[in-house]
Order: structure tokens, then C-alpha cells, then sequence
């Protein structure tokens, strides 16, 4: 069955167009034609979008919770499930459920889960993300530092084991040998630094021996100054490095994301979340790591006033990349699509409209909201 979605302001690499079609068949994009191609009207349906925009779905590799599920609490399929449900009402169409420090036994489950979610086709789960354990304790945020530790053999062989799905490991590099951090990157893991005191110099190191980029820049990492650049200045100035960030208006200043987007090549500063429960959901506080999490006035944070994740979706990080950071709309939307899809590997087949791109699609309008989101080519009305 091939389904042709008309009559809106289509984003492709170049930019917006309109008059275009964008032309499903299965669970992909066949063609984008002109609206007046004569595959649109031999389309078993066509699909008016009444001038809306068509975006390419959102995807965010740094997910801990939504709609009232944390995913260290229920390490399962039904969570990733509601999770992925709770995001896709702001646009998110592919996603990491992401597990923050915990037990060998949670990761384990979590990883299972995964692989479960996958198997099953729910919507989205492109794999997972495990932040931690291996991380530094000036610089853990809301994990656990209990649970901290130096990854050996048979933790590489599990954060290596998800089966037909991405897996980003987030570590701090001056706390893993480099032994073990070549073994995770020789076995397809996706490898991020972050939670890190490391040094501009353990860091940049650190990209030679394979680390990919970095988590929420900014967060959680040495900064940068006059005489010792940090993590920070390392992630900056490598030009081949990744750089997720969260634009929620508390965890960076506008000033601080302008510089980075100037600083890093274009393609290689993209959006997360970092979200927490109440995204989607009706939780005002929930648990993490043993804290007790309070959302204020969309901040959330712990009991000692740090922040612990966010209440942040997905278009409202572009929304807010455009309004706060000056950003126009089709950069900020590869910030959310394009550019984590080829962070994750998945370049050639996720984060654009294509012919041959899976068919995770957005419809949104003028202001803001979601109207429709397609995964696999099976769509939802928001």
C-alpha cells in the first residue's frame, strides 16, 4: 500500500519546500516528488496536510523516563514501551531508553528489555543507552556513586551483548583502562564521555582511542578555562567529536550554545532530553538513584538542589534552539534528526526524507504543536 502525504512544507537537506509529496510504501520512503507527479494520484491513499510542516522524526539518545515510567525502576519491555509512547506525542520517533548507574543484574535486565522491545517492534527503540556506571565521583550529578566502578572483562562482554539494536555506553575515560575502552569500541559500542573530570588532555587522547563524543555538554564535566581548557574546551576543539546538549534554558546558558555552535563543525552538535518521568506524564516527583526528585516549575531536581535530568521534549529543545539560541528551524530540526541518526551510525537510513529513509516522519504546525507522527510508516495522530 503506498501512501502520498501532500500539501505541506516538506524539510529536505536543502531546506523547506512546499508543493512536494512525500510518497510511503511499507515501512519506507519510496520517492519525494512534485505534488503534481502522477504517482501521487495513483497512491492507494493521499494524506492532505493542510500546509503543516514534514519533519524528519526526532530522535534522542539520552531518554531515562516519560509518561510516569523511569526506566532504572522497571527495567522491562512495558516501560520502554510507555516511555517511547509518552515521547512520541512531542515528536520523537526513534529513541535510547537510557539506564543511569546501577547494579550489573538492572543492566542486565535493561539490556534485555531492550532486546525485547526490539523483537517485538515497538515503535522506536533504536537500542539503549547505559550511562554509567563507569563514571567520576566529583563529577556524578544524581547517579549513585555507590555504584561506580572500573569496567572489566565480563562488563565489556555485557554492554556489548544488545542484539539488533545501537548501544551507547556514556563513561568517564580517566576511569576505564584503555584496554577496556578499546574492547567496548572493537565490539560496536558506541562510547561517550561524560560524568568526566578528565583533563583537556586525558579527553582528547581519549578520541584517539576511539571515544565518539560526549554527553550533555556543559553537564557534569571539567569546563573550560583560561589555563586548562577541560573537557569542555577538548570537546570544542576536536573537530571530529559528537556533542549532545540539552536545550532546556537551566542546563546551558543561550550564550554558552551559541558558542559551541559556532565552535563545532555543522552536523556535530545535536539535541537530547535527558528526561525524566513527568514528560508526558502526571508525576510532580518520582525516585532516582534513592533521591527524591521534586519538578518545579519545570526544573527538576534533587533534594540537595542539583539538577537530575530534565522535563524537556523533544520539540520544545527545537522550539527552544530556534527562540533561544537564533538557530532557523531546518538547522535545529537536523540538530534533532539528521545529525544523532549519523551519530548513532544510522545515516544512511534514519534522520532525513529520502527515498530509501525509514518512514519516521512529524507533522507539526505553526505553533508548535505535533499533529502526527508516522514510525515505520505507521502513523498516529497526536
Amino acid at each position: 500500500m503506498t501512501t502520498a502525504l501532500t500539501d505541506a512544507r516538506v524539510l529536505l537537506d536543502d531546506g523547506l519546500h512546499d508543493n512536494m509529496a512525500v510518497l510511503i510504501d511499507g515501512d519506507r520512503i519510496s520517492a519525494v516528488v512534485a505534488r503534481g507527479d502522477r504517482r501521487v494520484a495513483a497512491a492507494d491513499e493521499i494524506v492532505c496536510l493542510h500546509g503543516d510542516y514534514l519533519l524528519p522524526g526526532f530522535i534522542d539518545v539520552q531518554v531515562n523516563g516519560g509518561g510516569d515510567a523511569l526506566f532504572n525502576d522497571t527495567p522491562d519491555l512495558a516501560a520502554i514501551a510507555r516511555i517511547g509512547a509518552a515521547h512520541r506525542r512531542y515528536g520523537t520517533t526513534g529513541f535510547l531508553p537510557t539506564l543511569i548507574s546501577d547494579s550489573r543484574e538492572t543492566m542486565a535486565a535493561a539490556i534485555a528489555a531492550t532486546e525485547a522491545a526490539i523483537a517485538a517492534g515497538v515503535p522506536g527503540v533504536l537500542g539503549i543507552h547505559l550511562e554509567g556506571p563507569y563514571l567520576a565521583p566529583q563529577r556524578r550529578g544524581a547517579h549513585d556513586a555507590a555504584w561506580f566502578r572500573s569496567p572489566q572483562a565480563d562488563d565489556v562482554a555485557l554492554a556489548a551483548s544488545l542484539r539488533g539494536g545501537r548501544t551507547l555506553v556514556t563513561l568517564a575515560p580517566e576511569q576505564v583502562s584503555d584496554a577496556a575502552l578499546r574492547a567496548l569500541v572493537e565490539r560496536g559500542v558506541i562510547v561517550a564521555a561524560g560524568h568526566t573530570a578528565a583533563s583537556y588532555d586525558q579527553l582528547m587522547r581519549a578520541f584517539g582511542l576511539g571515544v565518539r563524543g560526549v554527553t550533555h555538554l556543559f553537564n557534569a564535566m571539567t569546563p573550560l578555562t583560561g589555563r586548562e581548557p577541560g573537557a569542555v574546551g577538548a570537546a570544542l576543539d576536536h573537530r571530529d567529536s559528537w556533542c549532545g546538549i540539552i536545550v532546556d534554558g537551566l542546563h546551558v546558558h543561550p550564550a554558552s550554545l551559541r558558542t559551541a555552535i559556532r565552535a563545532k563543525p555543522a552536523g556535530k552538535l545535536f539535541l537530547v532530553t535527558d528526561a525524566m518521568p513527568p514528560v508526558g506524564g502526571e508525576r510532580g516527583e518520582f525516585l532516582l538513584a534513592g533521591q527524591r526528585v521534586l519538578v518545579r516549575e519545570g526544573k527538576a531536581v534533587n533534594e540537595q538542589g542539583a539538577l537530575a535530568g530534565s522535563t524537556l521534549d523533544m520539540v520544545t529543545a527545537v522550539r527552544n534552539t530556534v527562540e533561544q539560541v537564533g538557530l532557523d528551524l531546518a538547522e535545529a530540526v537536523r540538530m534533532a534528526s539528521r545529525y544523532p541518526a549519523e551519530f548513532l551510525g544510522l545515516g544512511d537510513s534514519h534522520g532525513r526524507i529520502a527515498a530509501g529513509y525509514a518512514a519516521d516522519l512529524v507533522r507539526m504546525n505553526a505553533e508548535w504543536q505535533i499533529r502526527q507522527t508516522w514510525v515505520s510508516g505507521r502513523p498516529e495522530s497526536q
